[in-house]
């Protein structure tokens, strides 16, 4: 910086409330707003050289230094004024001054607000009836601005942008919102705005027109530069009334016109506009979308749809590496699409998954470090509508509706101890009753599981009493059930605005086949399981519940509470304990982010009581409830605007919760893992953290860090850890001589995509 010049460091708005102050702190303009440290250093590391900042060759990275410029802060001075008087604020004076000392500047803006003016009388006039009877029953009964409440310009912004999207509604293509004007007069009553408030004609000679669709047209565009493989189809649908021509060829019209909602002979719509432009994208099957109007007549119009499809292949590659309690991994992903299978955008997805745990405490080379080996294959197909044997009323209006077939293998292998084999089959269906009400219907679910433990730890696990164990993971199974899910605002989830979330889940399996073993009389295993082709099914229900509050803290802060519980219960032919993939476990990246995933509980469970041997081979085994009780809260709030092309948000949290079993096992036959009224709170797992969050716009990459605050395995006062924090080295080493070979970790890292919650 040359001599004459001095670095913002601070700004302030004096004189105005807490809830005006932020809102006018962002006409501030942003050359003249203090920098962030981080990336002003940034820019310095890159673009200074001997003390002194660059003249040639500077490089667009950080931020550059925010120079005081005096003719900059009266703009936002003015700025700052103008948006004072939209709120009704209309004699509020803002004076700026500057502030220099040793090369740094504070700017002030010294603000008088003075008495806010209040809405007086309010008058309409509409020139043309039709229009008025739209305005008066259609949208001055939601209208804001109301005498005696305070002025404010949004209101009435709101109810222009209302009353236009309702005559767009209604058929009046060329509406304008420049239509309507209001006329503010703050003359006639100290502090007291009277509006009035006019509807015009589009001149004098001639009046607002409610235009009709005559003709309709939609074509499939090759994208640009490309030859399609297929023949080129042109073609009338009589039925429809809809003129058809693919220049791909590939593209059947039926199913793409139950979402082409503007349709011959009914009155233009902008609402049934919009949502045709929703829904045709919502199918995942055309990167552009074009709905275009030619008047043809007084009151008529032809439409065009002009649908660009997307590559109908498509192939893409994942991979993570994983690490946490001494063990890492990765799991590589890749997920092959095709777009268009049967001519109406449905799209077939097949996914390859391989993950792979090391142990770096089992002996031997490389391959015989690997703890576990996970491999899946899974094939969807997705049909954007839904398939039923009978009429359905899901017309989209809300929302695109599915139908999804779905079909996995996965072949799981923990060494020396687990292999599973699972194989499952479902139809689906999604559909949505409201704007944020969501429908997920699964009425058929099919699946075959084997599970075999090795031999010689099956032996073990006999020798030390725990039959009950071997019983429930040593056997295979058919399942066939059912699953019911409603969501409750789930696509307001990323948005900074005060909303509830709310999702219930339903499951149960075995009942037909209950019935049909008491009516067909199958046959019975030695266990008394009845079996289906001699193998047992299962029989279960399920329940879960995640409710969150969301409450929006003005800019970039939001605070988010959550509760999340479930109970499961089997009974009938497998009553005695839940098999794994059904149980809750507790900990991990989107629950209590301070243990890892499948380590907590369940109750005070404490694994001490377990042979070293059968520590290292349970290890996620073990640790599986039929009760789950979990609550999160977390603060959100922005922490630097740019950063790597991004934005960088913080968040500090509070998890509390646990998993129970629904009664005593052979792992904690004390009960101290059964739930119990009186009991369960002092059971409860408490744990903290601070999160980064890389804003990508269309992703989150984020990072938590949680610290274990109380850990419930341990007995009384010690279960308050974070007592032994500061005394760490000590507390591991005795814990690892009394439960090698397990580790204690007071901190857990959790690196993933999106948010927790």
């Amino acid at each position: 910086m040359n001599e004459d010049q001095a670095l913002v460091t601070k700004v302030s708005i004096e004189g105005v409330t807490p809830a005006l102050k932020e809102s006018a702190a962002a006409y501030v303009s942003t050359e003249v707003r203090p920098n962030s440290r981080l990336n002003l250093s940034i820019y310095n590391v890159f673009n200074t050289k001997d003390g002194a900042y660059k003249r040639d060759g500077i490089r667009n990275v950080g931020e550059p230094p925010h120079i005081l410029d005096s003719s900059l802060v009266d703009l936002s001075a003015k700025q700052i004024n103008r948006f004072l008087q939209t709120k009704g604020y209309f004699n509020a004076t803002v004076v700026p001054q500057a502030l220099v000392k040793k090369k740094k500047a504070a700017v002030q803006f010294d603000v008088e607000l003075g008495q806010p003016f209040l809405y007086g009388s309010i008058t309409q006039q509409v020139a043309d009836p039709a229009i008025e009877k739209v305005y008066r029953t259609e949208v001055l009964p939601f209208a804001k601005a109301k005498p005696g409440k305070q002025f404010d310009s949004a209101d009435l912004l709101d109810e222009r942008e209302a009353m236009y999207n309702k005559l767009k509604e209604y058929g009046y293509y060329e509406y304008l919102r420049q239509y309507m004007r209001v006329g503010i007069d703050t003359n006639k009553v100290s502090k007291q705005a009277d509006l009035q408030l006019s509807i015009q004609d589009p001149t004098d000679s001639t009046k607002h027109v409610v235009y009709y669709v005559d003709s309709v047209f939609a074509t499939v565009r090759l994208p640009y530069g490309q030859f399609g493989n297929g023949k080129p189809k042109s073609y009338r649908d009589s039925t429809l009334s809809i003129q058809y021509h693919d220049e791909t060829g590939r593209f059947r019209l039926r199913p793409l016109a139950q979402y082409m909602y503007v349709r011959s002979g009914m009155r233009y719509n902008m609402k049934k506009e919009n949502q045709a432009y929703d829904r045709l994208y919502e199918t995942n099957g055309f990167r552009n979308i074009k709905i275009n109007y030619q008047k043809v007549d007084s009151n008529r119009l032809h439409v065009r749809y002009e649908l660009t499809p997307r590559p109908v292949m498509a192939n893409q590659v994942e991979g993570e590496f994983t690490f946490s309690s001494g063990m890492s991994g990765f799991n590589v992903g890749n997920t092959f699409s095709h777009r268009n299978v049967f001519g109406g955008a449905e799209q077939l997805e097949v996914k390859l998954r391989y993950g792979v745990l090391f142990d770096p405490r089992l002996d031997g080379s490389l391959a015989s470090k690997i703890f576990n080996n996970d491999f899946q294959v899974g094939v969807n197909l997705i049909v954007p509508r839904l398939m039923t044997p009978f009429e359905n009323s899901s017309s989209g209006t809300y929302g695109l509706p599915r139908t999804t077939f779905s079909s996995t293998v996965q072949l799981f292998q923990q060494d020396g101890t687990y292999a599973n084999r699972y194989f499952t089959n479902t139809l689906n269906y999604i559909w949505y009753s409201g704007v944020n009400s969501q429908h997920s219907l699964t009425p058929v679910s099919i699946e075959y599981r084997q599970g075999r433990l090795n031999a010689d730890f099956a032996r073990r696990l006999e020798e030390e009493g725990y039959q009950l164990y071997i019983q429930s993971n040593n056997r295979e199974y058919f399942g066939l059930g059912a699953q019911y899910a409603f969501t409750y605002n789930a696509k307001r989830l990323l948005r900074l605005e005060n909303f509830n979330y709310f999702r219930v889940g339903l499951e149960s399996s075995g009942n037909l086949l209950g019935l049909a073993g008491n009516l067909f009389h199958f046959t019975t295993s030695n266990d008394g399981e009845k079996q289906l082709f001699g193998v047992p099914y299962l029989q279960y229900a399920k329940a879960e519940l995640d409710y969150r509050w969301y409450k929006h803290l003005s800019g970039n802060r939001q605070f988010v509470f959550r509760f999340n519980g479930g109970v499961a219960v089997p009974y009938g032919n497998n009553s005695e304990l839940l098999i794994f993939e059904k149980s809750f476990y507790g900990g991990g990246m989107n629950g209590i982010r301070a243990w890892q995933a499948r380590t907590l509980g369940p109750g005070n469970y404490d694994r001490s009581g377990l042979t070293e041997q059968l520590r290292l081979n349970l290890r996620n085994l073990d640790q599986l409830g039929e009760v789950k009780l979990e609550a999160n809260a977390e603060y959100r709030f922005r922490l630097l605007n740019k950063f790597l092309g991004a934005k960088l948000n913080g968040a500090t949290f509070l998890d509390a919760g646990n998993i129970w079993l629904l009664r005593d096992n052979e792992f904690a036959p004390s009960g101290e893992g059964t739930f119990k009224a009186d009991r369960f709170l002092s059971q409860i797992a408490l744990g903290t953290g601070f999160g980064l969050r890389l804003d990508m716009d269309y992703f989150i990459i984020r990072l938590d860090a949680g610290l274990k605050l109380k850990d419930p395995q341990f007995a009384g006062s010690k279960q308050w850890v974070i007592k032994e924090f500061f005394n760490a080295r000590e507390f591991k080493q005795a814990f690892y001589e009394t439960r090698r070979p397990d580790r204690y970790n007071f901190i857990q890292y959790n690196f993933s995509v999106g948010l927790p919650f």
